[in-house]
C-alpha cells in the first residue's frame, strides 16, 4: 500500500483557499511566561475520529481501505438507540452501519457511517470541510483515485511554514466528501 501515515484535520472550506496555508502541521504553544501558573488544560486536546456519512459502505471502503490504505478495525451495524441518530439527525427509518479505520500510527482515526433507507442530502457547494491525509506516493494514489472515476483537483506544490516542500492534491469521494492528500518532498 502507498499509505504510511495520516494526519486528519477538519478544515473549513475557506481555510483551504488561504494563501500559503498548506497542510495542517502541529504547532507548539508558546512557552508560558516566567512565573506564570499553569492553568489546567481545557479545550481541544486531540482530534480523534472524523466520521464521514456514506450511502454505500462497500463503495466507500474501495476508496478508504483499498486506495488510501486504511485498515478496518471494526465494521458493525448500529442499533436503533445509536447516538448517531440524534447527532447526525438521521431519520429513525434509516439503517446504520459503522466502520472504524486504523492507520499504522493510530487506532480508529477515521469512521465511516453508512445510512441505508434514507437519501443523503445533495453535497454542499462550496465544500464545508475536508479530511487532510498525508500519503506516500501521491501520484500513484491519485492515479488510483482517478481510475475509480472520482473527480480530482489538479496538484499544487507549496512550502510549509517550516520551509518543507509538499505537494497536495484533492478529490471528492463517492459521497461528495472533500479529501485533500499531501506528501512532503525532501
Amino acid at each position: 500500500m502507498p499509505y504510511r501515515r495520516v494526519s486528519l484535520v477538519l478544515l473549513a472550506a475557506v481555510s483551504l483557499a488561504l494563501p500559503a496555508a498548506g497542510p495542517a502541521f502541529a504547532q507548539q504553544a508558546p512557552p508560558a511566561a516566567a512565573g506564570a501558573s499553569a492553568a489546567p488544560a481545557i479545550g481541544v486536546v486531540q482530534v480523534k475520529r472524523p466520521n464521514l456519512v456514506v450511502a454505500d459502505m462497500d463503495r466507500a471502503l474501495r476508496v478508504y481501505r483499498d486506495i488510501l490504505g486504511f485498515k478496518v478495525f471494526a465494521l458493525d451495524p448500529s442499533g436503533p438507540d445509536s447516538y448517531s441518530y440524534p447527532v447526525f439527525k438521521f431519520p429513525k427509518e434509516g439503517k446504520l452501519r459503522m466502520a472504524t479505520l486504523n492507520t499504522p500510527n493510530g487506532v480508529r482515526v477515521l469512521a465511516l457511517t453508512e445510512l441505508k433507507g434514507a437519501p443523503l442530502p445533495p453535497k454542499p457547494v462550496p465544500h464545508r470541510s475536508a479530511v487532510v491525509i498525508e500519503v506516500k506516493g501521491i501520484e500513484q494514489v491519485i492515479a488510483r483515485v482517478a481510475a475509480e472515476g472520482l473527480p480530482v483537483v489538479p496538484p499544487k506544490s507549496s512550502k510549509t511554514p517550516e520551509g518543507l516542500t509538499f505537494i497536495e492534491q484533492a478529490f471528492e469521494d463517492h459521497d461528495g466528501h472533500l479529501v485533500v492528500l499531501y506528501e512532503i518532498r525532501q
